[in-house]
């Protein structure tokens, strides 16, 4: 029987110098200098994104400390101990997956086999991957052998999450963090292999997959693999478009076409079509983001980071012509924060995304603002509602003669409505922050709307609405939602009913309290004072109301039915 040989490609091509690693300068560098001066330190953590050479360097590393002849801070590769390297037989260089060795009794064997001297090497490297891995029993462990290390041990740490691991381990090493390849530094080591291999594939094909790998060399490397596997040694574009599940730049420039222009009909059918020829709608989205994002790049006058040729340069440039940044920003994010997961096979999210896209204004900037405009445009249409403490400001015998003047002299009657909108105390100052177009909408309503705890109750959902996004967790939004609702208005008080101490407690945290005012202003044109009370869940309606108005029938019912401002209904009976 034959026995297999052959060594995939990433292994195969596996750098063996310094000098032969990718994007990689900055750390490549500082090692060979610090071999090159005999500064090597006794621990190393390597962070960054998979397949970006930080075990391979580790390796490299290895290796060149222990050759027995070093030439300018990088191995020979042809002493004894570079070849027990290079063949992985060398037994000095110790491979540990934290991810499967992360208790504190593989730590505890670990630390007790470091003390033992190498077999034939200078040094006994340890290259532990996924170091974030191990338990924080397991780091505990580990540290005090980390800091005072055997001089014959190396540690070589490898994450892709250095947050996870203990800052005490963090500061006794040297930390270097790999960046993702570029798509010219993939592309230049795929040509050499497909030189090396005789596979002949277009430059176009190679460009695709390296940025589908989004900057992982081992990734783009295993995707040339499997298409050589697949196809053979020759490899067309649209052989490598099939296999990643891609139609190609023509179909998601259409797509992309449809949204500029806001051709809703053309668009549906597009994504429609697109489904129906099996393709995957999220790799399609993917794609459409990344078109909308060059474009985007090109709005803002940074084309150079755009790669694509001229005559591409050109027709995307008169794309967007008399397309505004704000609209795009509002595309990428749409199409960005899709959730295509739920239903693979399905076209419909992907064709709600669309239509809310080219539905909505271009002069919206954001669906907080949406929001506060909604909530002017309702204020505006709203009665005014008085309260009792700006009704015993007024005086009526001088309003009933106002009103019988004006019956007289119907040009009295404008003098007093103008002299009545210019009034200090009843006008609610322009919200400056965030309210789109005009933002004197909120100025022409009446204060004492926004004196009326009625007006509050109408309108908390909007507000809460608006404060998504808010707080150190990005969902005080939800926190208050199910936490308090208005419950008084004392003046420029606005007081919160709290239905548990620990929601009370958290929003009277000075931090919270200030986003909640500071919501305020913006969305009701007004500053309010927020003041928490504690108050059972359920019992407030009825509270407000009088001995008449609780033996009502009707409103009665509406309790029942759980309608917050039962006296509304009263008042329409």
């Amino acid at each position: 029987m034959a026995v297999m040989t052959s060594q995939v490609f990433y292994r195969k091509w596996r750098p063996k110098t310094l000098a032969d690693v990718v994007g990689q300068d900055h750390v490549t560098q500082t090692l060979r200098n610090a071999v090159r001066s005999s500064h090597v330190a006794h621990a190393y953590l390597f962070c960054g994104p998979r397949g970006t050479g930080k075990t391979s360097i580790g390796r490299i590393l290895a290796k060149t400390v222990n050759c027995l002849s070093p030439r300018d801070g990088e191995p020979c590769n042809t002493c004894d101990m570079c070849r027990s390297f290079n063949e992985g037989s060398a037994i000095d260089i110790i491979e540990i997956d934290a991810a499967s060795n992360r208790g504190i009794d593989d730590i505890r064997e670990l630390t007790d086999k470091v003390h033992y001297a190498p077999n034939a090497a200078r040094y006994k490297v340890y290259i532990i991957d996924e170091v974030h891995m191990i338990t924080k029993e397991g780091s505990n462990a580990f540290l005090k052998t980390l800091e005072e290390p055997p001089p014959h041990v190396i540690f070589i740490l490898a994450t892709t999450d250095p947050q996870k691991i203990l800052s005490t381990i963090l500061s006794r090493c040297q930390r270097f963090d790999f960046r993702r390849l570029s798509n010219s530094a993939v592309i230049g080591k795929l040509d050499e292999i497909c030189k090396s291999e005789n596979i002949v594939i277009p430059n176009e094909a190679l460009r695709l997959v390296a940025r589908v790998s989004t900057g992982s060399l081992r990734d783009a490397e295993n995707l040339l693999e499997q298409l050589v596997a697949y196809y053979g040694n020759t490899i067309e574009l649209p052989q490598v478009q099939a296999m990643l599940g891609m139609t190609g730049d023509l179909r998601v420039k259409e797509l992309a076409g449809y949204v500029l222009r806001k051709n809703l009909s053309a668009g549906i059918r597009t994504i429609n079509s697109i489904s129906n020829d099996g393709l995957d709608l999220r790799q399609i989205n993917k794609e459409l983001v990344n078109y909308l994002r060059d474009l985007l790049l090109i709005k803002t006058g940074d084309e150079e980071l755009v790669d694509v040729t001229g005559d591409e340069l050109a027709e995307m440039k008169a794309a967007i012509a008399d397309i505004g940044i704000d609209y795009l920003v509002k595309a990428i994010k749409l199409f960005g924060n899709g959730d295509l997961r739920l239903d693979t096979y399905s076209s419909l999210p992907m064709e709600l995304i669309f239509v809310e896209c080219t539905l909505s204004s271009d002069h919206t900037s954001s669906p907080i603002a949406a929001r506060q405009s909604d909530i002017a445009v309702r204020v505006t249409e709203q009665k005014p509602q008085y309260s009792p403490e700006l009704t015993r400001r007024t005086e009526p015998v001088k309003q009933d003669k106002i009103t019988q003047d004006a019956a007289v002299d119907p040009a009295s009657t404008k003098q007093q409505k103008s002299a009545s909108s210019s009034s200090p105390d009843n006008m609610i100052p322009a919200a400056k922050s965030n309210l789109p177009g005009d933002a004197s909408i909120l100025s022409k309503t009446d204060m004492g709307s926004l004196k009326d705890l009625n007006f509050f109750i109408a309108h908390w959902k909007e507000f809460i609405d608006s404060m998504r996004g808010e707080g150190s967790r990005r969902n005080l939004d939800a926190f208050l939602r199910s936490a308090c609702e208005p419950v008084a208005v004392e003046g420029d008080v606005l007081v919160l009913g709290f239905y548990y101490d620990f929601h009370k407690n958290y929003i009277e945290d000075q931090k919270y309290k200030h986003l909640v005012e500071k919501k305020l202003k913006e969305v009701f044109g007004h500053p309010y004072t927020v003041r928490c009370v504690l108050r059972e869940k359920g019992k407030h309606p009825s509270s407000q109301l009088t001995d008449d108005e609780q033996g009502n029938p009707l409103v009665q019912a509406a309790l029942e039915m759980g309608l917050k401002n039962p006296r509304v209904i009263k008042e329409k009976s």
